[in-house]
């Protein structure tokens, strides 16, 4: 049975209701994804600094740090999904995840060494595992299957506008607390993580109360044969799988974008502002992104933006001066809107309602595989070989997954 056709005829009534001319589970879990990365922008995005300028620590164990948080969470991920997809609810997991995120950055307030903020990074990123396949196949729920890329753009567009007003905000206190210090003080981050709790908040506030769950067609009423998990995917989610995990084994922790922004001079007020930047030019380009690969494929618009990335990278590794970075970060911005949403539009294309759950959790788990060995390349190829070398190796392995992705993943959008 065709997509869309199933899709209408299992159509929930919640997913009738539209606001801005989207699914009102979409609007508002856009508005959940703002407040949250408005809060992490600001407590999460500059702990590198903080371990790097207050605790002192290596690189290589940032790399470490930042590869356990991003890898920590695969199988929860997995699990999750498969279980929403058997219990037909989403939402319970998706609150649970963001509860706990929400809840553990306050912590952040009181670390004293690399030991405690591990910790802390890891309860984050277990709330993180146990949302984010769920949340994902419930955006792909309540939306029709010629919307899915608006759906998913309009979700991470509003994902980099809280980063904006969160690196905005960030930037102004940290203006203000220490001027154009080019370290981070113990005492900034700790009104930096004040700063990050009451959004958090708020964003789980929005879920428990406005988002609800959509009933989706069981295997049974859909007309699907219940079997391994294997046998419910098409062979090109399979490959896309695996170009997604070759792509992701080159994309270090975007912590390195920015030590490589602070080794070439650039201060931390700076540094907020140009990430305020990036996620500015992310959000714009998304929904646009989305919409267009409704139309073009998803191949192209993800093959595109792979090509943006190749490129950025290598422009890391051969910056010499602050301007530079500047730039290239804008253009990194391009790419991030061109690819983030389309990304997971894709794998609705490629797996039945029914399986969608378990589909994103297989998705989000293969690239948390590849993110601890990833940013352990990363710190030590910086700290061995010198701070162009990661760059010039995810550039590699960005081109070589570009050239999979369009020799073996078949289908489009």
């Amino acid at each position: 049975m065709n997509d869309l056709v199933r899709d209408k005829m299992f159509q929930h009534p919640e997913t009738k209701l539209r606001i801005w001319g989207l699914p009102r589970n979409v609007f508002f879990l856009g508005f959940v994804s703002l407040f949250t990365d408005f809060s992490s922008e600001v407590a999460i995005r500059s702990l590198p600094l903080f371990l790097s300028n207050v605790l002192g620590v290596k690189a290589s164990i940032i790399g470490l740090i930042e590869g356990i948080a991003d890898s920590t969470a695969t199988l929860m991920r997995l699990f999750s999904g498969w279980i929403s997809d058997k219990i037909g609810k989403r939402k319970v997991l998706v609150t649970w995840g963001y509860g706990i995120s929400s809840f553990s950055k306050p912590f952040l307030y009181f670390a004293a060494s690399w030991l405690h903020v591990l910790a802390i990074r890891f309860l984050d990123r277990v709330g993180k595992g146990i949302r984010t396949s769920p949340r994902d196949a419930l955006i792909a729920d309540s939306s029709l299957e010629n919307e899915r890329g608006k759906a998913f753009g309009f979700n991470k567009t509003m994902d980099p506008l809280g980063a904006v007003g969160g690196l905005v905000c960030a930037a102004l206190l940290v203006y203000y607390s220490q001027g154009g210090m080019v370290n981070l003080t113990r005492a900034t981050y700790q009104n930096l993580v004040l700063l990050a709790i009451i959004p958090g908040f708020i964003s789980f506030f929005l879920l428990l109360t406005l988002v609800h769950d959509v009933a989706t067609a069981t295997p049974k009423a859909a007309g699907v044969k219940v079997g391994s998990e294997a046998s419910r995917f098409d062979s090109n989610f399979k490959r896309y799988l695996a170009v997604m995990l070759f792509f992701t084994l080159g994309n270090s922790s975007d912590a390195f974008l920015m030590l490589r922004a602070q080794n070439l001079g650039m201060g931390i007020g700076e540094i907020f502002a140009l990430l305020a930047v990036f996620n500015l030019i992310s959000s714009l380009f998304s929904y646009p992104a989305g919409r267009l690969s409704d139309r073009l494929g998803r191949k192209t618009l993800i093959s595109l933006g792979w090509l943006v990335y190749v490129g950025v990278y290598l422009g890391f590794a051969l910056a010499t001066h602050i301007v530079q970075i500047w730039a290239l970060y804008m253009i990194y911005g391009v790419y991030e809107g061109l690819t983030a949403g389309v990304e997971k539009a894709f794998v609705a294309d490629l797996v039945g309602a029914n399986a969608r759950g378990t589909a994103y959790g297989f998705f989000n788990t293969a690239i948390g595989i590849s993110a601890l060995p990833s940013s352990l390349i990363a710190g030590i190829l910086w700290q061995e070989i010198g701070p162009a070398a990661p760059f010039v190796f995810g550039a590699i392995l960005a081109f070589m997954a570009l050239l999979g992705l369009n020799i073996f993943v078949k289908k489009e959008g």
